[in-house]
């Protein structure tokens, strides 16, 4: 019962740290652009890609989703040509008429950092970990892990902008330090705990 209430009061300070981080801070918005000219790219989106939602890579060298493994590797290589004289990127697109669900995006995020604050409060349960500090180091660490993880390797494959890496890299840190410090509280060994 005591670790379920350390990872609602975790996720509790998690959720509202982002809100705080996106609504107060520069930390939110940093590393991204408005798209200029978004008639023009629209309508050429909505003519080359139409109603299928998803992630697209370009320049493609030619390649298709039913392309073969052989064909893959020799389409990277005319990838990597066409990179050099066209323009490169990675595309998260939704059709026209998409309607955007802030409620469920928001219960998502929350069940999230649920998530992320259970699995470290379960971890942080089976050490031996006496001093409070000592609790909190353990989850910060836990934090620059999840931070790490992810956004450097979105980084390093697929150019989000150094700008942008760094701050989901604080936000993230920053949420598992500040959710640490009530959890490390609460969570306490058996040994040490108050009669």
């Amino acid at each position: 019962m005591k670790l379920s209430l350390a990872a609602l009061l975790g996720a509790v300070v998690m959720f509202a740290w982002e809100f705080v981080a996106h609504t107060f801070t520069p930390l939110g918005e940093a590393g991204l652009n408005y798209m200029p000219n978004t008639d023009a790219v629209s309508s050429s989106l909505d003519s080359s890609i139409g109603a299928k939602a998803g992630m697209y890579m370009f320049p493609t060298g030619g390649l298709t989703a039913d392309s073969s493994r052989e064909d893959k590797h020799k389409g990277m290589e005319r990838m990597m040509e066409e990179m050099k004289t066209k323009p490169s990127g990675l595309l998260i697109y939704k059709p026209a008429g998409t309607v955007f669900n802030f409620g469920k995006s928001i219960a998502v995020q929350f069940a999230t950092d649920f998530m992320k604050a259970f699995l470290v409060v379960w971890l942080l349960a089976q050490t031996r970990l006496a001093t409070f500090a000592g609790r909190l180091g353990f989850i910060f660490v836990a934090g620059v892990l999840a931070a790490v993880v992810t956004n450097v390797p979105y980084w390093n494959w697929y150019s989000f902008s150094g700008t942008y890496t760094i701050s989901q890299i604080v936000m993230e840190i920053a949420g598992f330090f500040f959710a640490g410090l009530l959890i490390a509280a609460v969570c306490k060994p058996a040994s040490t705990s108050s009669p």
